[in-house]
């Protein structure tokens, strides 16, 4: 390559189309997670210290609360954690996990009512090595899903497009949720 090539400048056109998402390097580079596994520097634990728009928290139970994911795969993407810091699905006692199941049943029917998924997928990764970003403190992923989300840019590009503000989202889904509790 020669440095005339304009193909190899930084900022001049090259034939790729970019959407530069720089905010995730937060993420990539770990700078949110904790440094141990303490709930000192867990920020499942610090997000009910806050009130619910700074925490990102839709939804306050007795033992679990659930809050938007800050690197969401898809616009709504929840997550349900129980309030103590524990980080296997084993060490619930009987009332967290009944809770989480139900704030996760929740979560489905107040995301189809506001988003019209297609689909969800729940999950926990149990421990780094199955994937968990943050292993210390147990937190059930529910993400929404629609035919063609998965396009080319998670594939080819490892960027995902969320076409949502997180506090909007949050907005919309914490009424949602109040809805669904005064219909019963």
């Amino acid at each position: 390559m020669r440095c005339e090539d304009s193909r190899t400048l930084a900022g001049v056109p090259d034939g790729f189309s970019r959407l530069w998402t720089p905010h995730r390097m937060a993420y990539i580079s770990g700078d949110e997670k904790p440094a141990d596994a303490s709930s000192d520097e867990c920020p499942f634990c610090a997000a009910p210290q806050r009130d619910d728009s700074e925490g990102l928290i839709v939804y306050r139970g007795s033992s679990c609360f659930v809050l938007m994911n800050l690197f969401p795969y898809n616009s709504g993407h929840l997550l349900v954690c129980p309030y103590r810091h524990v980080s296997d699905y084993t060490e619930l006692s009987d009332d967290e996990r009944n809770e989480l199941s139900l704030m996760t049943a929740t979560a489905m029917r107040v995301i189809r009512r506001v988003a019209g998924p297609h689909g969800f997928n729940l999950g926990m990764n149990q421990g780094d090595v199955a994937g968990a970003g943050i292993a210390a403190h147990l937190h059930q992923h529910i993400v929404p899903r629609w035919l063609g989300d998965a396009n080319f840019l998670p594939i080819i590009a490892r960027t995902k497009a969320v076409p949502e503000l997180l506090e909007d989202a949050r907005s919309r889904l914490s009424y949602a949720w109040a809805q669904e509790f005064s219909a019963h």
